[in-house]
């Protein structure tokens, strides 16, 4: 019993749709143009590739590491203890990650209220994952917490924990963007 192929040219004619035969005698998709819209239907994707996962990590991690090493690197030159140092560096993790966005969105023409609300649904995730990450891998780093600046344990845990924090951060943003959310609320805006 074979399978039947079906030809859509005749109900499609002068559509943008290229209907080539298909070798292996199922029907071909592959050459539709789905008015441009990429694959998605009703808003969301149906996945993203790996690259588009580690550019939106690797933007969150710019803003976050900018911000988490000035707050480290200030708590640190102040003799601040832990908790406050931590929560110094965590802080300006969000404000810097955040603001990356921000001033993307707001460059596009959008409202400062409407990108503050942009950031807040792009970032928040993958921004909370990184920071839980990182921080945690220098709060278990045996005597990084207690390390100066000129010490190279508080380098070292430090980026490694940054390290870390992107090879997991990658996959929840690839998650998130597949589902519409994370940075693909960004992509509407670039």
């Amino acid at each position: 019993m074979g399978m039947k192929v079906m030809d859509h040219g005749t109900h499609h004619s002068g559509t943008a749709h290229d209907h080539t035969a298909p070798t292996d005698g199922g029907h071909d998709h592959g050459g539709h143009d789905h008015g441009g819209h990429g694959g998605q239907h009703g808003g969301h994707a149906h996945g993203t590739t790996w690259a588009t996962a580690m550019k939106a990590t690797l933007h969150c991690l710019t803003g976050c590491a900018i911000g988490e090493i000035l707050g480290m690197v200030i708590g640190t030159a102040l003799m601040w203890g832990n908790v406050q140092t931590m929560a110094l560096a965590i802080t300006l993790a969000f404000l810097f990650g955040y603001s990356f966005t921000l001033f993307a969105v707001v460059r596009a023409g959008v409202s400062l209220k409407a990108a503050v609300k942009v950031a807040l649904a792009a970032d928040t995730v993958s921004i909370a994952v990184m920071e839980l990450v990182d921080n945690g891998i220098i709060a278990l780093t045996p005597g990084a917490m207690d390390a100066h600046l000129s010490d190279g344990l508080f380098w070292y845990a430090l980026l490694g924990g940054f390290a870390v924090a992107f090879v997991i951060t990658t996959p929840v943003n690839k998650w998130m963007i597949g589902r519409g959310k994370g940075h693909a609320v960004v992509h509407a805006y670039h």
